[in-house]
């Protein structure tokens, strides 16, 4: 393949959606700098107030909220994601592993409102944990699981699942088990050999799946509109109910170019909280 067909094949669609982006990005700037006529879908003339309102400790603290869910959920995914990546990569058995991959990506198979739905059925309090506990004497009446912060999170972490486990194993995959061979063949057992030589080694995976997901969930609009019940707000919920509830454009083109600058600059604090992981030694 000559340099000529690689731009034309790869480089040319990249740039064509880099435009579009750009373009769509222009579109909310100058939404952003346009006044809010009350009870009018058309805009008024320029101005630039409308990014005070980005100072009020209502946005400030539904910016921050964003984040922490948003973290949380890429530590959790982690934490889930890591044994399961590994398992894919370093079992044997040719069945097993294509089973652990067709469970483990199956959610990118299916809508996210419908994916959202299948958790109302599980944490709702007529839902399959609370009734199984009922069943079993454990809880006298059901716990309310819905409207937390905790379920919007676990809903997040199944979503997001499968971008993390195709990242890590991507990663463990690049790893020669001669290296494993070797810490054992020195006296380290399973774990004290995965602790020093797998984990570190696998070290760009961990960094590139924290801050894909961060990044993947931080638009995040349905898990928490449904599973949140409006307890639980994220950006995305706020652009809503701004912009189609109450019909502000320019407000809520504001908060959306926020949302995109703020992203981008906690991707980049986080890549750089995380660079020393880069330099990570094996030993």
């Amino acid at each position: 393949m000559t340099r000529s067909s690689i731009f034309y094949w790869f480089v040319t669609p990249a740039i064509l959606l880099a435009l579009l982006y750009a373009a769509a990005l222009s579109c909310i700037l100058v939404f952003s700098l346009r006044e809010h006529v009350p009870g009018s879908l058309v805009v008024g003339g320029w101005t630039v107030e409308n990014f005070s309102f980005l100072l009020r400790p209502l946005l400030i603290a539904v910016f921050s909220d964003t984040a922490l869910i948003c973290l949380l959920t890429a530590l959790a995914t982690l934490l889930v994601g890591y044994p399961i990546a590994y398992a894919l990569v370093r079992v044997r058995s040719s069945f097993l592993r294509a089973t652990i991959l067709i469970i483990a990506i199956t959610p990118m198979f299916t809508g996210e409102i419908t994916r959202t739905y299948s958790w109302l059925l599980v944490l709702g309090n007529s839902g399959f944990i609370n009734a199984a506990l009922l069943q079993l004497g454990l809880i006298a009446e059901p716990v309310q699981m819905m409207f937390t912060l905790p379920a919007v999170v676990l809903v997040l972490v199944h979503f997001t699942l499968p971008i993390m486990v195709i990242i890590l194993a991507t990663a463990i995959s690049q790893i020669d088990p001669a290296y494993t061979k070797a810490s054992e063949s020195l006296g380290a057992g399973p774990l004290r050999s995965f602790w020093h030589v797998t984990l570190p080694l696998s070290a760009p995976g961990l960094i590139a799946g924290i801050i894909t997901c961060f990044a993947w969930t931080f638009s995040a609009f349905a898990t928490p509109q449904l599973i949140g019940g409006g307890k639980v707000n994220m950006i995305g919920n706020v652009v809503y109910q701004i912009g189609i509830s109450s019909f502000n454009f320019p407000l809520a083109a504001v908060l959306s170019l926020a949302g995109v600058l703020f992203t981008i600059v906690l991707v980049g604090l986080m890549r750089f909280a995380l660079r020393p992981l880069d330099h990570i030694r094996v030993g």
